[in-house]
């Protein structure tokens, strides 16, 4: 006999099963959406030696963001070519957010200084955060007959090529700095490059020569033995190591700026969700007061500034210095 109920049991079970199937075989969410990022170790590319300035900095930005995200964040230094080597790995990485570049101001010099550079920082990176600043201060022996840039100036006009300065090298911030002091305020001077910034400075102690553009953090301790004294910052702003020291744009050169920087970087077409969360840890612990406090006495101020504010920074240090390197015909090596 026919049963309706021992019917609707069967087509129950039937359904159940199904259902139960369906469920079995569907996707997990994982599948559908990446993992969390960082889901592994992040490697950190700095272009400069062990023990450079760009180093220490790149080792802080490394041990702060491996704390926040339980990942490891590896620094791998890369020196070579004035930082290319290091930054045409990142140009050229994956766009996945795992090679990251800790950059200076080298990017927005490089390609215009005549070397051959197989990448184009402006279209094959893309800025994450400025992670801090560091004045150049101009120092010069304390017998030096100048107290300040104006009388630099007054004194260069009067004897043409009688000034020398010092840098690490053609083509760096340093010499730069004083290429971009010469042509705004019309005057010529010697340019003398040296191996690294403190044989410069052991040359103006000596008075081989009579002027060097060295950063906070390279000059300070030549200005603690009275060995150099310091006559203009080269920032924007004074700055809040050497409140006292006025910078060059108050100095007589109004719209001077000539600033070391470190930036975070990532591959062009790194995904906006990817760069906004690098940035958003690293704008956190930058804020932290210790962090603030080590930097200060390094010479350096913390600025944690977002990607687009970055960008715009990127695009006005380039305008700068491609203009002085044509304008005072510096070429590479």
């Amino acid at each position: 006999m026919f049963s309706l109920q021992g019917t609707q049991n069967s087509l129950i079970a039937v359904v159940y099963v199904l259902l139960c199937s369906a469920a079995i075989a569907a996707p997990d969410d994982s599948t559908k959406h990446p993992p969390q990022y960082p889901s592994k170790p992040v490697r950190l590319i700095v272009p400069f030696a062990p023990g450079a300035a760009q180093d220490i900095t790149g080792r802080l930005v490394a041990q702060r963001l491996s704390e926040l995200w339980s990942q490891q964040v590896i620094v791998d230094n890369r020196p070579g070519a004035g930082s290319s080597i290091g930054s045409q790995i990142v140009a050229r990485a994956a766009p996945d957010g795992f090679t990251l570049l800790l950059g200076n101001e080298a990017l927005a010099i490089n390609p215009y200084l005549g070397t051959k550079v197989t990448f184009d920082p402006t279209r094959d990176l893309t800025p994450v955060s400025l992670i801090l600043i560091n004045p150049r201060l101009f120092v010069v022996h304390p017998g030096f007959a100048g107290d300040s840039i104006k009388e630099v100036i007054a004194l260069a006009k009067a004897k043409p090529n009688s000034l020398s300065y010092g840098s690490s090298g053609i083509g760096t911030g340093g010499h730069l700095a004083g290429a971009l002091l010469a042509i705004m305020s019309g005057t010529e001077m010697t340019h003398v490059p040296y191996k690294g910034a403190a044989p410069a400075m052991t040359d103006v102690v000596a008075r081989q020569i009579q002027l060097v553009a060295a950063t906070i953090m390279s000059a300070i301790p030549f200005l603690n033995g009275g060995r150099l004294r310091p006559i203009a910052v080269t920032s924007a702003m004074r700055s809040s190591v050497l409140p006292a020291v006025p910078t060059v744009a108050e100095s007589g050169l109004p719209g001077y700026e000539a600033i070391a920087w470190s930036m975070l970087l990532a591959p062009a077409k790194t995904p906006v969700s990817i760069v906004g969360k690098v940035h958003a840890d690293t704008a956190r612990f930058l804020d932290r007061s210790d962090v603030k406090a080590r930097l200060v006495n390094e010479g350096a101020e913390s600025a944690g500034w977002d990607p687009k504010k970055s960008r715009n920074y990127f695009a006005v240090e380039v305008a700068r210095w491609s203009k002085v390197a044509r304008d005072a015909g510096v070429k590479a090596e």
